[in-house]
């Protein structure tokens, strides 16, 4: 067997939601990084899919990101399209950069946006710094006290890239906010930024949400739950849609909301 780039680790786990010759839909759980980085050389989404298809993924290589198309943040759950073929790799990627895969979220917001829905588009640009806002579990140390170095943050900028998202309301009350987005680019928390400049921060992000609500959820209550594109050799629709993540249903609970229906869209998700 030829030397594999990336480390095998059977211990990460994920879904497979759907799977062909040539392309994976699978499923990332929270608190699981998608690519291989500092501190988590072993422990990437990566790392378990190369235990599986490490031979496959190998042959696509570094330039085609072992089959990687795109990534969710740690924290995010959800589903992420890998390529298995150099051929399904190259017409994805063309596919992503024409803006013809749909990606839909599911949020938890701890405000109710006004209007209840619409379309984002507000520029977007990358720094590096410290998040403002600390979670419960930093609350007693500074970032910058404890000398970690900076990171990769994001926010609404008019020298940033362009960056476009749709939100719809669910449900909402008093409490706060289910919302359906789809993100048709793909900026660094897009998603995050955008609905915390519209108000309507996401809660358990302790990046930008303030602490009561960093404190309401385990984790940042935001997962990837529908992937809709073009098979990339057969030309077939492929519409893969995830459940609620176990996870975050005590968070619904306790804002007194009820998982949404799985086939729950935005309008025609391809336009």
């Amino acid at each position: 067997m030829a030397q594999l780039s990336i480390e095998p680790n059977e211990q990460v786990t994920y879904k497979i939601w759907h799977e062909d010759e040539q392309v994976l839909v699978v499923g990332k759980p929270a608190r699981v990084v998608t690519t291989p980085g500092l501190k988590h050389d072993r422990s990437s989404l990566l790392n378990g899919l190369f235990a599986d298809y490490g031979p496959r993924l190998q042959q696509l290589g570094r330039e085609r990101d072992f089959g990687l198309l795109h990534r969710l943040d740690k924290m995010t759950t959800g589903l992420l399209i890998v390529a298995l073929t150099r051929a399904s790799y190259d017409a994805l990627r063309v596919a992503f950069e024409s803006r013809q895969i749909a990606k839909f979220y599911w949020a938890i917001t701890g405000s109710t946006p006004q209007p209840l829905e619409g379309k984002i588009q507000s520029r977007i640009a990358e720094y590096e710094g410290y998040p403002r806002i600390k979670s419960r579990l930093a609350a007693k140390t500074a970032w910058k006290d404890a000398k970690k170095p900076p990171m990769k943050l994001a926010r609404v900028s008019s020298s940033g890239e362009e960056a476009s998202t749709a939100f719809r309301t669910l449900q909402h009350n008093e409490l706060g906010a289910l919302l359906e987005c789809r993100a048709f680019t793909g900026r660094l928390h897009q998603v995050r930024v955008h609905l915390t400049h519209i108000g309507c921060p996401i809660v358990g992000d302790d990046f930008y949400a303030p602490p009561g609500l960093v404190d309401l959820a385990p984790r940042l209550a935001l997962h990837a739950h529908r992937l809709v594109f073009k098979h990339p050799i057969t030309g077939a629709t492929i519409d893969v849609k995830s459940t609620w993540p176990a996870d975050l249903r005590g968070v619904l609970k306790k804002l007194r909301l009820t998982r949404p229906d799985v086939a729950t869209t935005l309008a025609d998700p391809l336009q």
